[in-house]
């Protein structure tokens, strides 16, 4: 198909948080003959991909694969465990959080939201507080987003867990890690989590089209109480056919393909160097930001996200002014602001299969867009984040720190 646009040479930077650029091993795995998904040889598929999967979630329990995008994993995860008129307990991190408590509403649920300026993860304080006022424990789970892929902040789930625990309540704990898995340290089982939900297009390195639930036996045994509707979603209808390599509709043959590779690929990086790679990008893009003279969204250090950063704009100028400026002249694509922060801030995504170079080209870009853009700004962000990786090439335990 012809185009009278000039052809643009090398590239395209997406540095958005996700979809992630697919790496070129990816792809080829993907680009396959489609099989008979009843027959032997997707069996072998079938068992490599649910197995595999579970090392990442770090659990020994089942992990379901869905072929839909995260929200099909939400609705997945609601729907098995808790019936219609259930109260649960929800904090308000940023737009995807919202998002999930509006999808609870529509199911019938009651979900109550502990307000938040955006700028911090979950406070593991304020839900014990309230659990701890639910005499007669009415909230049936907490739901919490690990990475809120709207801010750049991330909820310390080992303590959301410990307050839950330390309230003495029997509440599910509920976390989405649709931007974190596979790019920031996660541990289903340890950190006694019920229903992890995931997606395929961030530390996945997939193009969008899985979803996934990690489940608990505690999470398993609420599924059998669950009145709320349910067929495609359903792990009753899923967990038996799963038990044998299969699916009870046709499955994403061909991502499962690529899914099969992601894990390979993580696995052979290391998950612990794959998570060591990620903080490093983040710490040297917040340097860049520093050294700029903005402001990164995450107001506290605990809660920096390992996926992305979102740079709050000077007074009087637009994000996606910027964005729009960077995209034309540099051809790199930046996250824009969602809902209440929409035109007040720009995300960085720094996640999925990505390298020193690849993360310094990008913030070269943000710092020639700010220019271009007329953004206020103080010149050498890229190279603090130059020397910064510089450094942690020449002693790799000043990276580990």
């Amino acid at each position: 198909m012809s185009s009278n646009a000039a052809r643009v040479a090398g590239r395209h930077f997406l540095q958005i948080p996700g979809p992630t650029p697919v790496p070129d091993r990816i792809l080829r795995a993907m680009d396959m003959p489609t099989i008979d998904h009843r027959g032997p040889e997707f069996q072998k598929l079938g068992k490599r991909v649910l197995e595999g999967m579970k090392s990442v979630f770090k659990t020994a329990n089942p992990v379901i694969i869905y072929p839909a995008s995260g929200t099909g994993a939400w609705e997945a995860a609601l729907a098995n465990v808790l019936s219609p008129g259930d109260k649960v307990l929800m904090f308000e991190t940023g737009h995807f959080a919202t998002l999930w408590k509006n999808m609870a509403i529509k199911l019938g649920l009651h979900p109550e939201f502990i307000a938040s300026d955006w700028r911090i993860g979950a406070d593991a304080d304020a839900i014990e507080a309230r659990l701890r006022e639910d005499k007669n424990h009415e909230f049936k789970a907490v739901c919490v987003v690990h990475n809120e892929t709207s801010t750049g902040c991330i909820s310390r789930i080992a303590e959301v867990r410990k307050a839950i625990d330390n309230a003495g309540h029997p509440a599910l704990l509920l976390v989405d890690t649709i931007s974190s898995l596979a790019s920031i340290d996660y541990r289903h089982d340890e950190w006694g989590v019920d229903v992890t939900v995931s997606g395929s297009q961030k530390g996945l390195m997939l193009p969008p089209g899985l979803s996934f639930n990690a489940l608990s036996p505690k999470a398993l045994a609420a599924a059998k109480k669950s009145t709320m509707p349910k067929l495609f979603w359903s792990w009753e209808e899923m967990i038996p056919h799963n038990e044998k390599g299969y699916f009870p509709y046709t499955p994403g043959t061909n991502l499962l393909y690529g899914l099969a590779e992601a894990i390979d690929m993580l696995h052979e990086e290391g998950l612990d160097n794959v998570f060591a790679r990620h903080d490093r990008h983040a710490e040297a893009t917040r340097r860049a930001v520093r050294a700029w003279g903005l402001e990164v969204l995450c107001r506290d250090p605990k809660y920096y996200s390992s996926s992305l950063t979102a740079v709050l704009m000077p007074e009087g100028h637009d994000a996606d002014a910027f964005r729009e400026k960077t995209l034309d002249h540099f051809d790199m694509s930046l996250g824009t602001g969602l809902t209440k922060l929409s035109g007040r801030v720009f995300r960085i995504g720094h996640l999925g299969d990505t390298n020193d170079l690849t993360i310094l080209g990008a913030l070269s870009g943000v710092e020639m867009g700010l220019a271009l853009a007329g953004v206020p700004h103080k010149k050498g962000g890229a190279q603090a984040a130059m020397d910064y990786l510089a450094e942690c090439a020449s002693n790799p335990l000043r990276a580990a720190a």
